[in-house]
C-alpha cells in the first residue's frame, strides 16, 4: 500500500518526535510525601512547634510523642494511637479525631475548635484550659468532660466549661 508523500512526512516527523522524546527525556523528580504520617509507628517522636497543618496520621501510632505547640490545623488523626502524648497548647482547629486513642495525654490549653472528634474517648485525658469552642464531640463525652472541664485557654481567653456548652 502506498501512502500519499503527504502521510510519510507525518509519520517520519511522529517518528522522530518518539525516538527525541525517548532520548532525551529526564525521569521525573519525585517530591518525598511529607504530609503523610499514616500507619507510621513511633513512639516518643518530637513534633513539637512543628507546622503539621493538613497532614495526616490515619492509624499512626505515637505513644509518649511530643506534639506541644504544634499546628495540627485541619489534619486527620483518625484512628491514631496518640497514648501519653503531649498535644499542650497544640492547635486542632478544625481537625479530624475520629475513633482516636489518647489515654493519659496532655491536651491542656490546646485549640480544638470546630475539631470532629466523634467515637473518641477522653478518659484520662488533660483538657485544663482547652477550648472545644464548635467542636463536634459525641454527647456521652461531652457530658463527661464537663464533669472535669476546668481552665482557660490562654490564646482566645475561652473557659473550657464555656467552650463545651457546659451547664
Amino acid at each position: 500500500m502506498v501512502l500519499p508523500r503527504r502521510f510519510g512526512w507525518q509519520w517520519l516527523s511522529m517518528l522522530l518526535a518518539l525516538v527525541l522524546l525517548l532520548v532525551f527525556a529526564r525521569p521525573a523528580i519525585a517530591e518525598p510525601e511529607t504530609n503523610n504520617y499514616s500507619n507510621l509507628i513511633r513512639n516518643g517522636i518530637d513534633l513539637s512547634h512543628e507546622d503539621l497543618s493538613g497532614m495526616l496520621f490515619v492509624s499512626a501510632e505515637m505513644r509518649k510523642a511530643n506534639l506541644e505547640e504544634a499546628n495540627l490545623r485541619n489534619a486527620i488523626l483518625t484512628l491514631g494511637v496518640f497514648l501519653d502524648a503531649n498535644f499542650h497548647g497544640a492547635d486542632l482547629s478544625g481537625a479530624l479525631l475520629d475513633r482516636v486513642f489518647w489515654v493519659g495525654a496532655d491536651l491542656s490549653d490546646a485549640l480544638l475548635v470546630e475539631a470532629t472528634a466523634t467515637r473518641t474517648s477522653f478518659q484520662d485525658v488533660n483538657i485544663t484550659g482547652a477550648d472545644f469552642t464548635d467542636a463536634i464531640l459525641d454527647r456521652y463525652e461531652q457530658k463527661q468532660l464537663c464533669l472535669r472541664a476546668e481552665g482557660v485557654n490562654s490564646k482566645t481567653g475561652v473557659a473550657t466549661r464555656d467552650s463545651l456548652g457546659c451547664a
